[in-house]
């Protein structure tokens, strides 16, 4: 695949409207292509940013005295009110969208923190786990036994559980790779579907869950406690929101 057919199918990829066989040549490609990457991971950054800003702000005092120093004196009308002139209104309509666009574009370099959660990489991460070998580290349905795991390994402890009773049995455990940092992936199982869990510290405030799919596999992202979590898997979205609010609670 050329770098320009990769441009091409770049937005397909990124929303899932590719079918397998286009998709899987695609990453292929970007194995061996940093340019197509690099194109990839700041369009995800920028969707993950405009979904989580709030583009909207309120002028600051002095701008809006500035701009009603400058407005002429309107006429008064015949009760002895002010009319402001239509032209003046639409420009001050423009100045305040300016502002609020300018606000919102401004913010977006804050809301990609590292840790930011990137679906497609953990959908990524899911897929190559699912390769011979590479689901667990450590294989045991004991937290008491894939927690421990984990000391010295990481500069953090993950929250181990096992959910067995609910229909998510703890497997095991194994360590991945988030932006060059390393993670935690904790693996369970759901009737005859795995989901990997993946954990991972970070100084954003928690967040309710948020989710999606990439590639016929779901995933449900949130934050908690100083921690954040990805779960991916191809069983239902229901499944993982229920999943989700075990590890919550």
């Amino acid at each position: 695949m050329s770098c320009e057919h990769a441009q091409a199918v770049l937005h397909g990829y990124l929303d899932g409207e590719l079918d397998a066989a286009r998709a899987s040549e695609f990453e292929r490609h970007l194995e061996s292509c940093p340019d197509c990457l690099s194109a990839l991971e700041a369009q995800e950054t920028l969707r993950s940013a405009l979904q989580r800003a709030q583009l909207y702000a309120t002028a600051p005092v002095a701008l809006r005295r500035k701009i009603r120093a400058n407005l002429p004196a309107a006429p008064r009308a015949k009760f002895g009110f002010r009319l402001l002139p239509v032209r003046w209104l639409a420009a001050a309509a423009a100045a305040a969208f300016l502002l609020v666009a300018f606000e919102g574009w401004r913010l977006l370099p804050s809301l990609n923190q590292e840790g930011e959660y990137q679906a497609a990489e953990m959908v990524d991460a899911h897929l190559r786990s699912l390769q011979a070998n590479h689901l667990t580290d450590v294989t045991s349905t004991d937290q008491h036994t894939v927690k421990p795991w984990f000391d010295g390994k990481l500069d953090f402890a993950p929250p181990v559980r096992d959910f067995a009773s609910d229909g998510f049995p703890l497997q095991g455990g194994r360590l991945d790779v988030l932006r060059g940092r390393a993670i935690a992936a904790l693996v369970y199982g759901r009737r005859k579907h795995i989901v990997n869990v993946f954990v991972w510290p970070t100084s954003e405030p928690d967040d309710s869950p948020r989710s999606g799919s990439k590639l016929g596999y779901q995933w449900v992202d949130w934050r908690k406690s100083g921690m954040e979590f990805c779960a991916v898997s191809d069983t239902s979205a229901a499944d993982l929101n229920q999943l989700q609010h075990l590890m919550s609670q």
